[in-house]
């Protein structure tokens, strides 16, 4: 199973990658509740693109973390400085043995144990 990180599900609720929606699509990936806050919780968001954030978020199954999942995001954030919001969707992945989809992976190459894909280099 694959977890779709923030920016990825906010490219695919854009409309202007339609590979992207096909990858969704294909794959079925889960996403983080975390993801759900940093995407629908943007301050500028317009009617429009909330309304294509909950359509596509409607469609996806939604991991909230568990007490284990803030741990490892706790020991994440030990060895390197890392956002609270990737800390925690690295550790859901970690937790849930999910391949992370992200289209900023140098953001996470450094968690050895972390399986990634870029759907948008493929």
């Amino acid at each position: 199973m694959i977890l779709a990180d923030s920016n990825l599900i906010i490219y695919a609720a854009s409309g202007n990658y339609p590979s992207l929606l096909d990858w969704f699509a294909e794959n079925q990936p889960v996403a983080s509740a975390v993801s759900l806050v940093e995407a629908l919780g943007y301050y500028k968001l317009t009617a429009t693109e909330k309304a294509a954030l909950e359509a596509l978020f409607a469609e996806l199954t939604v991991l909230y973390p568990t007490v284990e999942v803030f741990q490892i995001a706790v020991d994440l954030r030990q060895q390197r400085s890392v956002s609270v919001g990737d800390a925690l969707i690295a550790a859901t992945a970690l937790h849930h043995n999910l391949t992370l989809a992200t289209h900023n992976a140098k953001d996470f190459e450094w968690i050895t144990s972390l399986s990634l894909v870029d759907p948008l280099a493929e």
